[in-house]
């Protein structure tokens, strides 16, 4: 080896063990904050795990056994009954306040939004539907449209159109896509936004030529390039 490698490789020897030097020196003057810093983080990793299995999951199971005839009610398009229960069984309204920290309250929100989009209580179906979460794309995306109709049947044509964009493009398929797709298409149109109109109607054409929107879009991409011509 030569000498020039022989000190270079020296010189990186020294600098690891002054590293490591220094790291044994920061641990032993810290020894005591690292200590209370490890066992913090231990307590809340037990804590969480303990407060998700000894009150979340009994929660969980309670609220399975108790919104059954919600969703009964709501299948059978009693919406009333299923957002406010029958007296023996608890509506989904009651669902989400007493059980809030559950999956099943979750979906009781999704639930309560389209009951209210049925009776026509469009700002509470829009405000349940926001808080419903799912990682399930599908399910999101019917979510997504059914704001939008909330909003639109609230005149908000601006976050109608927004929704119905979001909704189309969560999980792009041959059956929502479409119809979302229409809709955000038609309200740029109430809007006079010709150009939008007729970007969407075209993204229908190319995607989405087989879906039942796709096979009559034709008519609608010629409205607006008469439009958008006077």
């Amino acid at each position: 080896m030569s000498k020039k490698k022989k000190q270079v490789s020296e010189e990186g020897i020294e600098s690891v063990e002054n590293l490591l030097t220094k790291t044994e020196n920061y641990i032993e003057e810290n020894q005591k904050s690292l200590t209370i810093i490890v066992v913090a983080i231990a307590l809340v990793v037990v804590g969480y795990l303990g407060f998700r299995n000894l009150y979340v999951a009994p929660l969980e199971k309670e609220a399975i056994s108790q919104v059954y005839i919600a969703e009964r009610y709501f299948e059978i398009d009693s919406f009333m009954l299923a957002l406010e229960g029958d007296g023996s069984f608890p509506g989904f309204l009651e669902i989400i306040d007493d059980y809030g920290l559950t999956k099943t309250a979750n979906l009781a929100q999704y639930y309560a939004g389209i009951s209210y989009l049925h009776i026509g209580q469009f700002e509470l179906a829009a405000e349940h539907l926001r808080k419903f979460h799912s990682r399930d794309r599908m399910i999101s995306s019917i979510a997504l449209g059914a704001i939008g109709d909330a909003y639109a049947e609230l005149g908000d044509l601006n976050r109608a159109a927004d929704s119905y964009m979001r909704a189309a493009n969560k999980r792009p398929d041959d059956f929502t896509s479409p119809i979302y797709l229409m809709k955000a298409g038609q309200i740029y149109e109430e809007q006079e936004n010709y150009k939008k109109a007729l970007q969407t109607y075209q993204t229908i054409e190319n995607k989405y030529p087989e879906s039942s929107e796709g096979r009559q879009i034709e008519k609608y991409i010629t409205r607006v390039e008469v439009l958008m011509k006077k």
